[in-house]
């Protein structure tokens, strides 16, 4: 073979295994979007479990497998609109209660049939202002930010109870900042 043959080759193997590692990475790309999301805490509402600029890995495909549960954190889309005056706004808020489940609030405490919940882990000192007394329908969740205070929630009928199919997914991982990687609770 002469070394002109020997170059095209060379090029032609080059060429395939550029197009291999490519096709390879827009695959995988593929598949990664299609079960998890990037997402960025905005706000208080979550404190002190997540703050503002951490981010965060939303499994989407949570809930086409299972079921919401109380005290998952979920990314979902609201009644709100962004500030572009166009876009919803997505939110992230910790789910108390699910379809079917009677939720209270009353004397700052919440009860979720009945049975008063232990939420120390996550609200800390915070109030839980409002009264509540509904039987969450079929299909919605009721859903409120650890910061009592600063949290546009279930409880204000600007958000109201989520709708299942508006929930993006359940937050699996936090992946900033640095020094509290890992799993959210």
């Amino acid at each position: 073979m002469s070394d002109e043959t020997n170059k095209k080759t060379t090029v032609k193997s080059e060429i395939f295994e550029w197009a291999k590692v490519i096709v390879t990475a827009l695959v995988l790309a593929f598949i990664i979007t299609r079960f998890v999301i990037p997402s960025r805490v905005q706000g208080e509402s979550m404190f002190p479990t997540l703050v503002e600029k951490d981010y965060l890995v939303v499994n989407r495909m949570s809930y086409r497998v299972g079921e919401p549960k109380d005290k998952d954190i979920v990314v979902f889309k609201s009644n709100l609109l962004q500030d572009d005056g166009v876009n919803k706004k997505d939110l992230v808020k910790r789910i108390i209660a699910v379809g079917g489940q009677h939720i209270q609030i009353k004397d700052s405490k919440v009860y979720v049939d009945g049975i008063l919940q232990n939420e120390t882990p996550y609200i800390h000192e915070n109030v839980t202002e409002g009264n509540i007394d509904i039987v969450v329908p079929k299909d919605k969740v009721f859903a409120m930010g650890d910061n009592r205070q600063r949290s546009l929630d279930s409880r204000a009928p600007e958000v109201g109870l989520v709708d299942k199919s508006n929930i993006i997914g359940k937050v699996s991982l936090r992946l900033y900042p640095f020094d509290k990687i890992g799993t959210v609770e």
